[in-house]
């Protein structure tokens, strides 16, 4: 038997609560994984609140996250005792996930713990430092250096923006950090924020086009805040979308793209091919330092995990929830 936080459905509604499974009641896979952390990120959020029908299908384990020990493998790519992190793939959603102690995965949707951080560290940045280092590879990709300009990062305070904020200080660029919480402006900076501003000068409708500012954006947000940040990048310049926290509306004009070149970039963690997925954990590992985990991140149990998924939805948590599901 092991704990697991298990989301159940009854009347259409949803309920989550950490129970006592069996081994045999996990999913098919051919990797049986000993947990040793997960997370709880915004869509672990929408899942354990019912908030968004996030969930395709109950009883679900949910948890997008988790890094752990293999403890019997059918596949070539892992033998017993080597670490893996597993980060989406509809896990969570569609398959149980990350918050137990024990899980049964694909190994395709499997790599290996890379050199260089353990695995709490791994757990720390999870899915929103994976999400904000493709977002940074996508704009060095584009062409945007530290000499090209400022960067916008918006949502500061979550996981990514908090991650997308220092690994972006730690390879030369300026960053400017938006916030609806201005009070958190020195946590902000300690990460490597230049600026700060309010995220109430990008969330309300505006012009098409704006003043050029921007070299590059990384928007967690969406809606009006991510139309605002594209109106006002400069000619050429990068947008890279990876989240929703305000809205899955883009209400913007084609202004931006046609008259200054301004290129936008879906970023998606969920199915990204695990070439994409290496290369990004690799570079994460060369760049972060030990106190950055700590600075970033808190730690709880799966106990705690339900109330602080409400907190999180409700904007009163800052960057990383890291889940000791051993503890």
């Amino acid at each position: 038997m092991f704990k697991s936080l298990l989301i159940t459905q009854e009347d259409k509604k949803s309920f989550a609560s950490v129970v006592e499974l069996h081994e045999d009641q996990l999913p098919e896979g051919d990797v049986l994984i000993e947990v040793y952390y997960s997370t709880l990120n915004y869509k672990d959020g929408l899942a354990i609140t019912g908030k968004s029908p996030v969930v395709r299908s109950f009883p679900m384990v949910p948890g997008i996250d988790l890094v752990g020990k293999v403890l019997q493998s059918d596949s070539d790519r892992f033998t017993e005792g080597d670490f893996v992190i597993l980060n989406g793939f509809g896990v969570g959603e569609m398959h149980w996930g990350g918050l137990a102690q024990k899980a049964r995965l694909k190994s395709d949707w499997l790599i290996p713990l890379p050199k260089g951080i353990d695995a709490k560290q791994s757990m720390s940045i999870g899915t929103a430092g994976y999400t904000a280092m493709l977002s940074v590879l996508a704009l060095e990709k584009q062409g945007v250096t530290p000499n090209s300009g400022e960067i916008l990062v918006t949502g500061a305070n979550g996981g990514v923006g908090s991650f997308a904020i220092r690994l972006l200080n730690r390879l030369g660029y300026h960053v400017v950090a938006s916030t609806g919480r201005m009070e958190e402006s020195d946590y902000l900076k300690s990460l490597g924020a230049s600026d700060i501003v309010d995220r109430n000068t990008l969330s309300e409708p505006g012009k098409p086009l704006q003043k050029e500012r921007w070299a590059g954006v990384i928007d967690c947000v969406g809606s009006h805040t991510l139309a605002n940040a594209c109106a006002s990048t400069k000619y050429g310049g990068v947008v890279t979308a990876c989240g929703l926290a305000q809205g899955m509306d883009f209400p913007s004009s084609v202004a931006p793209f046609i008259l200054r070149g301004v290129k936008l970039i879906g970023i998606d963690s969920v199915m990204r091919p695990l070439a994409d997925r290496i290369e990004a954990w690799e570079r994460l590992s060369d760049l972060l330092q030990a106190d950055d985990f700590d600075s970033i991140s808190e730690e709880i149990t799966l106990e705690n995990v339900v109330e602080t998924a409400h907190k999180l939805l409700d904007g009163k948590v800052r960057g990383r929830v890291l889940v000791n599901v051993k503890a």
